[in-house]
């Protein structure tokens, strides 16, 4: 970051309203959507993200922060089980052997769903709190999207009106 870059101040917990607070644990909650359809497919949970976010970027920043937060740690999650529901109906339906490799990618699958689930509970306790939390790799960059001053001015006269 450099030392021009102008950000919006963070809310303090007691400036969040009841009603943002709640509405950015619930983006956090998107991870359990598969289980409350019924489905057994990893890819509702980030369709139903998808969903969240853009119905409830425009609410306010904090809520914007959160779903997009949530977003983004949900998407390399939901990637790794969409290959392992693949995976598993590929052996599954062609008689395919469980190798090393397969038991090796099970493994990785289930450490990231454990991690994915225990900093998501945890986030959604923070943001139900009105408090900020930061996954790794995903924090900065919603921070830098939602709370970075953008420049309003225009940068070329296109499509201006006349005399501007």
């Amino acid at each position: 970051m450099s030392g021009t870059e102008e950000y919006y101040p963070l809310p303090q917990p007691d400036e969040v309203s009841i009603r943002e607070r709640e509405d950015a644990m619930g983006a956090y909650m998107m991870m359990f959507a598969a289980m409350a359809a019924g489905l057994p497919l990893p890819i509702i949970n980030f369709i139903a993200a998808v969903i969240y976010y853009y119905i409830n970027k425009s609410k306010s920043k904090f809520v914007h922060f959160h779903s997009l937060h949530s977003l983004m740690a949900q998407f390399p999650t939901s990637i790794l089980n969409v290959g392992l529901v693949f995976w598993t109906l590929r052996i599954w339906l062609s008689g395919w052997e469980f190798s090393t490799y397969c038991k090796a990618y099970i493994g990785m699958v289930i450490i990231a769903n454990l991690l994915y689930f225990i900093f998501s509970i945890v986030a959604a306790v923070r943001a139900r709190k009105g408090r900020f939390y930061y996954f790794l790799f995903f924090g900065r960059f919603a921070y830098e999207v939602v709370y970075r001053v953008k420049d309003e001015s225009p940068t070329s006269s296109v499509n201006l009106p006349p005399g501007s």
